[in-house]
């Protein structure tokens, strides 16, 4: 299903973007699903391959920044992505709060909302409109299913995690919007394991599936293909 043929009003949109080459190919999607009156828009991605553990040169830290110029609204960070601590409202969400300080008291729904919501009931609680950003996908193993120990040991996800990971993220939003046309091929639990009844592509997924149409059907000549690995 194309994205634009997903209702969104008042539902909080699950949107899978890849943010490691082009922050901004993904605010189209994003705008659209804002525009068309989202009560939410909760963003997942990834960064490099800290394989399956928390790395601090991959977080998603400084994406919020650039998020919050381009969208122009403050596009709230949590520091974890799903699980145990996420579920129980143990973990705070991130925020500047010497940015946030001057405008107290203009803005003191969401500077509350920032410091003081715990765990995902952010996302499923959220005020209209809000735009929020999770930590690096492959921090967790469950992700793409195997990763590196800090020893450098090989290790394989347990199915049991794996499903439990999956179910969490399932919790973050109504309908999911696949806009990762970079890792489209990958069997991920972020890409095939959101168990959300409605499910579309998104802008960019579509503009590149439209381009590869084009090549492999009626391409334009002289034809030149280059392939990288």
């Amino acid at each position: 299903m194309s994205h634009s043929g997903l209702e969104m009003k008042k539902r909080e949109v699950l949107l899978l973007i890849g943010l490691v080459i082009r922050i901004t190919a993904a605010l189209p999607t994003i705008k659209y699903a804002l525009d068309n009156g989202a009560k939410s828009v909760v963003l997942m991605s990834h960064l490099g391959r800290p394989d399956g553990r928390k790395q601090d040169k991959y977080s998603m830290a400084p994406v919020k920044g650039e998020l919050d110029k381009l969208l122009a609204k403050p596009v709230t960070f949590f520091y974890q992505t799903v699980g145990p601590k996420i579920d129980s409202g143990t973990v705070l969400l991130f925020v500047y709060k010497f940015k946030l300080f001057p405008f107290l008291l203009q803005t003191r729904n969401i500077f509350i909302r920032l410091c003081w919501t715990r765990g995902w009931a952010a996302c499923t609680s959220p005020a209209p409109g809000t735009v929020l950003l999770l930590e690096n996908l492959r921090f967790h193993v469950e992700e793409e299913g195997k990763g590196v120990d800090a020893e450098g040991n090989k290790i394989k996800a347990d199915k049991a995690a794996v499903d439990a990971f999956r179910a969490s993220l399932s919790k973050l939003g109504d309908v999911y919007v696949n806009d990762a046309f970079g890792t489209a091929h990958r069997a991920h639990s972020s890409m095939v394991g959101c168990q959300l009844a409605q499910r579309a592509s998104g802008f960019l997924l579509k503009k590149e599936l439209t381009y590869f149409a084009k090549a492999l059907v009626s391409p334009e000549r002289p034809f030149l293909a280059i392939l990288g690995g």
